[in-house]
């Protein structure tokens, strides 16, 4: 990555099985979107409804703190077994504490990983979701800080022909 480019883009960060490029969030901007009236179900199909009356703005869905919410992409495949595959669009918030089982960008001995967070007695285990890779075991030796926590992943669902 250029200079230039990493001024644009923003931080990235590189593990052995992830790469990650951070981008600020914009919240300046409003786009109310049409909302259905009724919930989707994944189950059984109900009547589908023809018209909507309610809208939704995903910058006041998604993002309750805009000061220290970022966007990531994801490039690489060490949490694809829990759906978090490459082009992954992440939202990540700053703000939050870290809780035992949360998903989030830590900062490892120099190094930017995203993982599931597992607090034990005394060492926070980060697990990959893809058995290719290994856990980290960050110590009390070890460099560590949680940069933010994931909030929500958005994907694209749409199959290539």
């Amino acid at each position: 990555m250029s200079e230039t480019d990493s001024h644009i883009h923003g931080l990235s960060t590189y593990d052995a099985g992830l790469s990650l490029h951070i981008y600020s969030s914009d919240v300046t901007t409003s786009l109310p979107l049409p909302m259905a009236m009724e919930s989707v179900r994944a189950g059984f199909p109900s009547p589908a409804q023809d018209y909507t009356d309610r809208q939704i703005d995903l910058n006041k869905e998604l993002i309750p703190h805009p000061a220290t919410t970022f966007y990531a992409r994801v490039v690489g495949d060490s949490m694809r077994d829990e759906g978090i595959e490459e082009g992954d669009l992440l939202v990540i918030d700053k703000s939050l504490e870290l809780q035992d089982g949360d998903l989030a960008v830590c900062f490892v001995d120099g190094d930017f990983t995203l993982k599931r967070v597992s607090i034990v007695a005394d060492e926070v285990l980060l697990v990959p979701s893809n058995p290719a890779y290994p856990t980290i075991h960050v110590g009390k030796g070890n460099e560590f800080m949680v940069w933010g926590i994931v909030t929500y992943t958005i994907k694209h669902n749409r199959r290539l022909r």
